[in-house]
This record gives structure tokens, sequence and C-alpha cells, in this order.
């Protein structure tokens, strides 16, 4: 359970490998005791960095990070009481699961007795008690990925890191080992901090989510606030689906806009990022809010003239790609069972309406 007590502090890190280009540009980031904290973003964005250098494979080229209280600028990885979970796993291949899972208890010289106490339970909690005898070749992938958290768990730590542990896990077993480590971590209540490229990943577990681009926190926040409410474009297009619409902001009204676009259409939508009269514009909205219909409707609301292009099955919606004059193509999510989809058909003229509140302006 996610408390008010900070154990992570980053201050104004940052981090260059060829005393050049920052990897990382001045981070400031608290993570709470208890918290299932998520990095994400892609390749080359920061976040790996950030987490190697919590966990004291990297050291950090300006700032400071504290760890409950303690400055951990120099302190070597084995007495930083932290657990980690690589995504290749990292097992000794001549060691069994019971020696794997034992060898953070034997380093920190702990007795023969509570090892073996201490090894059984871990192994328990990710119910793989009856692997002891078995070596990691002799595991799937996923039992290799219990077997490399129980490690990280055994000997209790502050904080365990995970480095994209799922990747190599096909993707019905990697979804099925999401809801085992929320379940593990709401169990257990000790703080993960988990770096993944995959939005549906951080969306599913996490208590928060940091969007990482070019060594900058885009955004933090809560999974629904992070997708109803993105900061900027990129965490709009990173996190789910989003179609955009380009324009000039014609007027402004507290906290909403009038945007013309290219065909003269006019619409209104958040004024994120407080533009004024004349700017350019990109407006985004998830495509679950745009509702398909075969006319314009009422004069005044929100709405683009287009055309159905095509029609994709997703087993739980239905997903239809749009064309719209002067602009990029969209997707419409439209629930199995629709009636009106029959009148649909590719070529067929549509209209796409939505309310302001839904769509997002950046400049």
């Amino acid at each position: 359970m996610k408390s008010d007590q900070v154990i992570v502090s980053f201050r104004g890190v940052r981090k260059t490998y060829d005393g050049e280009t920052l990897v990382v540009k001045q981070l400031d980031l608290d993570i709470y005791q208890g918290e299932f904290l998520t990095l994400l973003g892609p390749s080359g964005s920061g976040k790996t960095t950030c987490l190697m250098m919590l966990a004291g494979f990297e050291f950090p080229t300006g700032g400071e990070i504290w760890l409950d209280g303690k400055l951990l600028n120099k302190v070597p990885p084995h007495k930083r009481d932290i657990g980690m979970v690589f995504q290749n796993y990292a097992l000794f291949p001549h060691l069994s699961v019971q020696q794997n899972v034992e060898y953070p208890l034997t380093v920190r010289k702990m007795s023969a007795a509570e090892r073996t106490e201490r090894t059984h339970n871990a192994l328990k909690m990710v119910r793989m008690e009856s692997f002891a005898k078995r070596y990691p070749a002799q595991l799937s992938g996923g039992q290799q990925q219990r077997i490399a958290l129980a490690r990280a768990l055994v000997f209790e730590p502050k904080l365990v890191l995970m480095d994209e542990p799922l990747g190599a896990l096909d993707k019905q077993l990697r979804e099925h080992m999401q809801y085992e480590l929320k379940s593990l971590h709401e169990k257990l209540g000790v703080t993960f901090v988990y770096v993944t490229h995959d939005q549906g990943e951080a969306l599913t577990m996490s208590d928060r989510v940091a969007v990482f681009d070019k060594g900058i926190v885009q955004q933090l926040d809560t999974v629904d606030h992070l997708y109803e409410a993105p900061c900027n474009e990129f965490v709009a297009n990173f996190i789910g689906d989003s179609n955009k619409l380009r324009g000039t902001i014609e007027q402004t009204q507290g906290d909403f806009c009038d945007i013309r676009l290219a065909d003269g259409t006019r619409v209104s939508g958040l004024n994120v990022a407080k533009a004024q009269p004349g700017a350019q514009a990109i407006a985004c909205i998830r495509p679950e809010r745009m509702k398909l219909s075969q006319s314009l409707g009422r004069p005044g609301a929100n709405a683009l003239a287009g055309e159905a292009k095509s029609l994709i099955y997703f087993g739980d919606h239905v997903r239809m790609r749009c064309g719209l004059r002067e602009q990029d193509e969209c997707f419409v999510k439209v629930p199995l069972g629709t009636e009106a989809l029959d009148a649909f058909a590719p070529g067929a003229p549509i209209a796409l309406e939505f309310a302001p509140e839904h769509l997002r302006v950046f400049a």
C-alpha cells in the first residue's frame, strides 16, 4: 500500500556518457514507500539509465540520489539494500534454483538455518517451492522470471527494481505475469520501480507512471490521469491510441479554444497549451471518444465529415479506419453489435462527433 513517505529522491540528477550529450537531464523525482512506479518511454529516453543509477551500476554525472535518507551517489550496489530483476533474469546456470535464491543471503553471511527458511518462504511466495532442486536450463521463461523475482525479494530489500523483466515472454504469459506481479506487490507492500517501453504493461500494473522522452520526465501521474489528461502531444501519442487534427487557433474562451482546420471546419477543444489565436496547433482525441453517425447532426457541434475506409475486427470491438479532408486518417472504436456499422461500407460518407472536453489542443 502506497504511503505519503518518500523512500527515493532524485535531486537535479544528470547523466552523460560522453561529456557532451545528457542522457538524463535535471531529474527531480520522488518515489513513495510501497508504490508501484513505472518508468516508461521509448528506447534511448533515459528510463533504464535512471534505474541503473538507482541500482548503483551507473553513477550520476551531477545531482543526488537518496534512499530512505541515505545519499547513494558513491554507495556500491551490494550495499544499497535493493533487489534487482533483469530482463535476461541473470540466474547462475551452475546453481540450482534453491542456490540461486539463497545467493544474496550467502553474500550477506546469514546463518544456514535462516538462509534455508528465507529461501523456502521466497520460493513459496512465487509458487516455485517444488522446483528447488532444478537448474535454470530446466525451467521455462516464466519459471525463470519467478526465480529471479524470488531472489530479489529473499533478503527483504527496501526497494525492488525491474528492468523489462517480462520482455522475453510470449504475449499470453506476459499478460498473466503482469497480474501476478501486481498481486504480489499488493500482498508484500514493497516499493517496486519498473522499467518498460510497453505502455499497456505500465497501465496494467502501476500506481503511477513517469513518461520519459529525451532524458526528461514529460509527465508523472496516475494511470487514469495519464490516459485521460496527457499534458503534451508526446504523452498523448505514446500512451494509448490518439487521432491527430492540425489547424490554427481562432479564438480562446477560458480553458477552451476554437480551431479552424485546413478545410475550414471549426472545432472546439481544451486549450492545454494555453496557446493564443493565430498559433498553429495539433489536437489529439482518443478513438473511443469519437462517435459515428451518417450526418453532421446539430449545427455548432464538434463534427468532422469524412468517409469510411475499412473495418478491422479486434475481438471486443471493431476499429473503423476513416479518411478526413486534408487531415491524417483516423480510427474510431465501435462496440461489437452496433447496428449502424452495416451502413458504413468502405467509401460511405460518415460524420465523426465528439465533445470539446475530449479534444486536447497542444501548440
